[in-house]
């Protein structure tokens, strides 16, 4: 199953990342899963939210640039050779992935990760037919 990520670009200035997620706090809005990637000059921020339209919205609603993207996100058992194994699925099936992140919780006291494969449809597909367990929303949630 897909779930949509919360992408959003975020200018590398002091307090500008506090600003974003007090807009999500004061909103009651809890971030599940995030990562951020930053150059010199800004980040762009990844995050897994409850309703991702509506903290979408609320972003860009306080001027913050942000949008939606389609991620999957697998439960994964917690030992050597747990994310290889979803890797090499992956890998045998031709699909290459852009990026991943880990999240604080857990599914079941599996890990989790979340990522972007090059083709997501087609890596749910994959990874459910060979019995690898994807995370919606609703299990974060649990």
């Amino acid at each position: 199953m897909l779930i949509k990520q919360v992408s959003v670009f975020v200018e590398n200035t002091t307090g500008r990342l506090h600003k974003l997620t007090k807009i999500l706090a004061d909103a009651n809005i809890d971030i599940i899963a995030s990562t951020i990637a930053e150059t010199t000059d800004f980040g762009i921020l990844r995050c897994i939210l409850p309703d991702p339209q509506a903290g979408a919205d609320l972003l860009k609603s306080k001027g913050f640039n942000a949008s939606l993207t389609d991620v999957i996100a697998v439960s994964i058992e917690d030992k050597v050779g747990g994310f290889d194994a979803v890797l090499a699925e992956l890998a045998d099936a031709q699909i290459g992935v852009k990026y991943i992140y880990s999240t604080v919780k857990n599914a079941g006291g599996n890990a989790v990760i979340v990522m972007k494969p090059e083709d997501p449809a087609k890596a749910v597909e994959v990874l459910a037919a060979k019995g690898i367990k994807l995370v919606s929303i609703e299990d974060f949630m649990a």
